[in-house]
């Protein structure tokens, strides 16, 4: 009797127990499974995944026609096309070496539908002609702009100490124009120092695509700390000039080198010079010349107007420029001008290209400079300033700056011992090289 009643009591139990586990089971809801959709890929403005995507780079001798042709538009819609946007983009002007995007269709013939040519990095002509569409516009990546901090010491020359830091060249030549009154930037000394606040701008925010506006700098040259800011002085007009701490204009109304960076004189303005070349007769040289790699681009060291631009005799390819009733600059020996008889040219403007055209036995341009009709050496002259900052300005200025020079005042230098490890380092490479040679 025991017995049956103690099994009665456990398969009670076990009933209940799966009655309460099936109720639980029933309570619980369902698992809802979401399931999202891809977010769609734009690009240019247009959803990547209707389309097949080719990219290429235009190869020597293709052109806008050919590269359609290729992608099944034939010859009747290309001229549609070319004649359609002719006023917003010249199809002739597709150059080798430059890349470019298709966007076709997804069927079985992938025929064009979209040409995407690259300028550069940030700005493309996008060219749709799908269906009975035609267009042409410029499309510009989102660019991000970062302000950056970056200090140095000069172990050889500015443009390396920028390049080991990680910045490029662009970045060297923008700093090198505006103190190109105020720093010899071949007479930096070794252990001078420097502090740059600027701006790098970046796609994708990874991808780095050139430099905006350098805000502040300051060079300790020779003990001496030299400032340079960035400032607006007319925002209407768009004026905008770098100055010392003092309100000091550091540009000059005349640029000292027609070569922005990388070169040497080779040849100052002598009028009793002997030339090898002529038997070494004195041949008076009323130039200054400017050695630097063929190829070079020639600038006009002031604003004015182009008086001349020819090939003649011993000049060669030259470019003469008149800035006022004062004074006037020519460029002799160019590779190639650029610029025609009355064109206006700002100060900085690129003429033309260092070359060896002309009595010249090596690339250069031999800059010449005239005063009241006269060739006087431009180094002996005391040249004008640009125009000054106006003293009701200058409140405003020091207000602006207050900042900037405390900002520069907190970024740390590199310290001695890390300087001369990199150095150390470099010539241990060196040394390498040398040996395997």
């Amino acid at each position: 009797m025991k017995s049956n009643y103690y099994s009665c009591i456990f398969l009670i139990i076990i009933f209940l127990s799966i009655s309460c586990k099936k109720e639980k089971e029933e309570e619980l809801p369902e698992e809802v499974i979401e399931v999202k959709e891809p977010e769609p890929v734009i690009e240019y403005g247009f959803n990547i995944d209707n389309y097949t995507v080719i990219n290429d780079t235009i190869k020597s001798g293709e052109s806008f026609g050919i590269i359609l042709d290729r992608h099944h538009v034939f010859y009747p819609k290309i001229n549609a096309i070319s004649t359609k946007i002719k006023d917003t983009f010249d199809v002739r002007k597709v150059r080798a070496g430059k890349p470019y995007t298709i966007l076709a269709s997804k069927d079985t013939t992938q025929t064009a539908q979209v040409f995407i040519y690259k300028h550069n990095r940030i700005e493309s002509t996008v060219i749709n002609f799908k269906d009975s569409i035609i267009e042409a516009y410029t499309y510009k990546e989102p660019v991000k702009v970062v302000e950056r901090e970056v200090s140095g010491r000069i172990i050889d020359n500015f443009s390396q100490a920028l390049d080991t830091l990680g910045y490029g060249s662009t970045l060297a030549n923008e700093v090198a124009d505006i103190y190109s009154w105020t720093v010899d930037f071949y007479r930096l000394q070794k252990d001078d120092t420097f502090k740059l606040i600027f701006e790098q701008k970046f796609i994708n925010d990874t991808v780095p695509v050139g430099y905006g506006k350098v805000k502040a700098a300051v060079f300790n040259h020779k003990g001496n700390e030299l400032y340079a800011y960035r400032y607006v002085v007319d925002s209407i007009k768009g004026d905008v000039d770098y100055y010392d701490d003092e309100a000091g204009l550091l540009r000059r109304q005349f640029l000292k080198s027609p070569i922005k960076f990388q070169y040497r004189i080779s040849s100052r303005y002598n009028l009793r010079r002997r030339i090898a070349l002529y038997g070494n007769k004195v041949r008076p040289h009323r130039g200054t010349d400017f050695a630097a790699a063929y190829g070079t681009p020639i600038m006009t060291t002031a604003s004015g107007t182009v008086v001349e631009s020819a090939r003649r005799g011993g000049n060669g390819n030259y470019v003469k420029v008149k800035h006022n009733s004062t004074y006037t600059t020519q460029y002799l020996h160019m590779k190639r001008r650029k610029v025609r008889v009355g064109e206006y040219v700002k100060q900085g403007d690129i003429i033309g290209w260092v070359g060896m055209t002309g009595n010249t036995s090596g690339p250069h341009v031999c800059y010449r400079f005239w005063k009241n009709g006269k060739q006087v050496d431009p180094f002996r002259q005391k040249l004008p300033t640009a125009k000054p900052m106006v003293d009701s300005l200058k409140p405003k200025y020091f207000e602006f700056i207050n900042p900037l020079k405390e900002q520069l005042n907190k970024i740390p230098l590199p310290v001695i011992e890390d300087v001369l490890e990199t150095e150390e380092l470099e010539k241990t490479e060196e040394d390498k090289t040398i040996a395997k040679n």
